[in-house]
């Protein structure tokens, strides 16, 4: 097997954790890219891959992007990630579960899970029977915590309305033309907000059902996931999977937006130039979507109530604007002045 460190995105990272429990059926990563300013979070991803390589690839890549997540965020987290390997009937038991809450515990609180792709709240209640270091879990209303997505859509809706006002001259989203790449919990929950105010969508998604009965639901339009990123929009949404964003793709975007709520979607380092040259704003991930671990990282660290998480994602537009600032006055891609913010933060700048 290859070691961790010689994959592309190793990037100094603290630990990279493999875990097997035959008995449940568990394959599982936890990638730890920094501890600096406290337990790395993020959430487990349940996820069918085609190369078990790749599910480590996946987790380097998402727990370097949770320490910038978090310390962008203003959060005392450090950045993690775990992926569970799914078989090909994507199995998932109390068992494989329990597994995974005793291998997060034998890190001694160096990692704090939630939800990500593939797992709910209910899969966070299963762990928690084996381990005290996770979040996400169902709380009392008005409470910080539970489901993480609706929390993220949010936070992305604020940061989409904050470039819309940025790039387009425009107070609202009324009018403006955004097209939504995945309609899952993120996705789907952007969009009925962007609806709401009166927005003209466009939806994708690789399950076309679900986008066509969102799209019905919310009098939008749907196209096949192999166009959605061709669409002539305003805004340019991407809330699927990440590395979706390359040279190819760059060059065939028609929106003079790009701003969703995937993880990395950038492919390579370098397509942060290519978005630039084109004059495309973007918005980093891990600043417009890092509501979610606002939210479940309050509750983990009992810090606030539901008021307290929405003031904190409330800030979302002004670290955008902060960057996008920086970018404009420097020319200088708005995704570097964002990891340099990151990397300062969590001591490696």
């Amino acid at each position: 097997m290859t070691a961790p460190w010689t994959y592309p995105d190793f990037d100094d990272h603290e630990g990279v954790h493999l875990f097997r429990d035959a008995a449940s059926g568990l394959t599982a990563v936890i990638a730890l890219h920094s501890t600096h300013l406290g337990p790395g979070a993020g959430g487990t991803r349940f996820w069918r891959y085609a190369d078990p390589a790749d599910a480590i690839t996946d987790a380097l890549r998402l727990s370097r992007g949770m320490s910038f997540k978090n310390a962008m965020a203003g959060l005392p987290m450090g950045g993690g990630k775990g992926v569970i390997l799914a078989d090909a009937l994507r199995t998932k038991t109390p068992e494989m579960l329990a597994a995974f809450g005793r291998a997060i515990d034998s890190l001694g609180g160096r990692y704090v899970t939630a939800e990500d792709v593939g797992m709910t709240d209910a899969d966070m209640v299963a762990i928690a029977r084996t381990t005290r270091h996770v979040s996400g879990l169902p709380v009392a209303a008005g409470s910080a915590g539970g489901d993480p997505g609706p929390t993220t859509a949010h936070g992305v809706y604020l940061g989409v309305r904050a470039a819309i006002a940025r790039a387009l001259g425009k107070d609202s989203a009324a009018g403006v033309h955004v097209a939504v790449q995945g309609v899952g919990s993120v996705g789907s929950g952007l969009a009925r907000l962007l609806a709401k105010d009166g927005a003209r969508l466009t939806l994708a998604d690789a399950d076309a059902k679900r986008a066509k009965e969102l799209a019905a639901e919310l009098g939008a339009a749907a196209v096949a996931a192999s166009e959605i990123m061709t669409v002539e929009a305003d805004v340019f949404s991407p809330c699927a999977l990440g590395a979706i964003l390359d040279e190819r793709s760059i060059a065939a975007l028609q929106a003079p937006v790009v701003a969703g709520g995937a993880n990395n979607q950038l492919a390579t380092p370098a397509d942060a130039d290519h978005i630039h040259a084109r004059g495309i704003l973007y918005a980093p991930d891990y600043v417009i979507n890092a509501g979610g671990i606002i939210n479940v990282a309050l509750e983990y660290l009992g810090q606030g109530d539901r008021a307290e998480v929405d003031a904190r994602v409330a800030l979302i537009p002004e670290r955008l604007e902060q960057i996008w600032t920086e970018s404009a006055a420097a020319d200088i891609p708005a995704a570097v002045v964002a990891d340099r913010m990151a990397m300062r933060l969590i001591g490696r700048g």
